[in-house]
């Protein structure tokens, strides 16, 4: 990535770094600060307004160790391809191209996806999302039940870093990738952000509600700390 300096000149923050990088500008920045956008598959480098090339470069040098170590970290990006086996609530699907059919259908652990193989990637995670919004609403709403909550909406996105949010209004979001994890895991996940109706904080009372609603609660939030980032694999 280039960024034109002060004397028009550009500089090629990629070419200096033998690596794709992300270079960001922000007023707001006081320091340097370096970042793995596991979405993306990137480094981000953020820049003090005033910051010079060679306080930067000088600051590359120094993290490009940590850099190349946190990238190698990340499962290779991939995208949907007939014949892939995925996980979905912890049952296997292969997924076929079936450009005969009119609708993307599971049947009997295939996922059969129709249209063009071109847009194969994209039907499968539109699939996907729809699927996931249809049961992790079930499961939400029964969970708010169970302790006397309402829930105002159920959102399904596709965020870089959280797994789920829930507003003081009462709005869950859920990162469909969860969908992906082990059925435990996601269980895990809905009895999170329920529990955040009844307390908006992670307070000694929060985890209690959450142990109330999910027994066994510390594994799987471990289980998606240490393996979450595996999820993030079909870009």
């Amino acid at each position: 990535m280039k960024i034109t300096l002060l004397n028009g000149r550009p500089f090629d923050y990629q070419a200096f770094c033998g690596f794709p990088i992300k270079v960001i500008t922000s007023a707001k920045a006081k320091r340097l600060t370096l970042r793995i956008d596991e979405k993306i598959h990137l480094p981000i480098l953020t820049l003090p307004r005033r910051c010079s090339v060679a306080k930067a470069k000088e600051f590359l040098a120094l993290h490009r160790d940590w850099i190349i170590n946190m990238m190698g970290r990340l499962p290779r990006a991939q995208t949907f391809c007939s014949g892939d086996e995925i996980i979905f609530f912890g049952e296997t699907y292969r997924i076929i191209h079936c450009p005969q059919n009119r609708y993307t259908v599971l049947v009997n652990n295939t996922l059969q996806i129709s249209g063009d193989s071109e847009f194969l990637h994209r039907r499968t995670i539109d699939f996907l999302k729809k699927q996931t919004l249809n049961r992790l609403t079930d499961m939400t709403l029964q969970k708010a039940a169970s302790i006397e909550k309402k829930v105002s909406s159920v959102t399904i996105k596709d965020t870089k870093s959280r797994w789920g949010s829930c507003s003081t209004l009462g709005n869950i979001n859920y990162n469909w990738r969860i969908c992906m994890a082990p059925p435990e895991v996601i269980d895990y996940l809905v009895c999170h952000e329920v529990s955040h109706l009844k307390h908006p904080n992670h307070s000694s009372a929060f985890w209690q509600c959450v142990e109330k609603l999910c027994p066994h609660y510390q594994a799987h939030r471990l289980w998606l700390k240490k393996h979450g980032r595996s999820l993030y694999k079909y870009i």
